[in-house]
């Protein structure tokens, strides 16, 4: 689990094709600190365990599926990445609960630079919609973020300078994929209402039966 607060912007050393999967090799200096091999570590958004690391990199290995549903698999040497390494007990808990499970990409439709922040707007599948609110909360490329506004198509995020300088948003184009993860609150909220509605069980119901 992570906070979706980017703590470094590593940068891609290596990457090897492998039968079903991908290796990626990553510069970094601080998310370094404290590692152990079999570390959860987030990459742009996905969690990726550690399989290998020395004194200025680290390795992972991106399995198929990971790179069905994320960009990782369009990552080359160069590319810059946002790293977070995984919550621990002692650690404010500054963005929200973020678990690393990418649940599609989207693409940028434009990027709006306004006197005091950056307007970002990104499509996504209609099927998520039932997971967005405003004011909620989403993590695209890692990165906690608020939701703006939305429509069924696409949504809207406001980010700070802070946020666009220290994360890799700032070398995004319109057009470019970006990994997405929907709330996860949001998710069992809209499981548990799926339930009650099969059951017969609506807010209607419920009034009409004195509850």
């Amino acid at each position: 689990m992570f906070t979706g607060l980017v703590e470094e912007i590593g940068t891609i050393k290596q990457v090897k094709s492998l039968s079903g999967g991908m290796e990626i090799t990553v510069n970094a200096l601080k998310v370094l600190e404290g590692l152990a091999l079999g570390d959860s570590m987030n990459i742009n958004g996905a969690c990726q365990t550690v399989t290998e690391f020395d004194k200025n990199s680290f390795k992972v290995t991106a399995v198929e599926e990971t790179l069905k549903k994320t960009n990782l698999g369009k990552l080359k040497t160069g590319s810059r990445v946002n790293l977070e390494r995984s919550l621990t007990m002692n650690k404010r808990l500054g963005g929200h609960f973020v678990m690393g499970h990418v649940d599609t990409t989207g693409k940028i439709l434009s990027i709006r630079k306004l006197s005091t922040s950056y307007l970002l707007e990104v499509s996504y599948p209609k099927e998520f919609s039932k997971y967005i609110i405003n004011v909620g909360a989403i993590a695209i490329e890692g990165i906690s973020l608020t939701i703006a506004g939305f429509t069924e198509r696409s949504l809207t995020v406001s980010i700070i300078p802070h946020t666009w300088t220290s994360t890799n948003l700032s070398d995004k184009a319109q057009a470019m994929e970006v990994n997405l993860e929907f709330d996860v609150l949001g998710k069992y909220v809209a499981k548990i209402l799926s339930k009650d509605e099969a059951s017969g069980i609506t807010g209607e119901w419920i009034k009409q039966n004195g509850f």
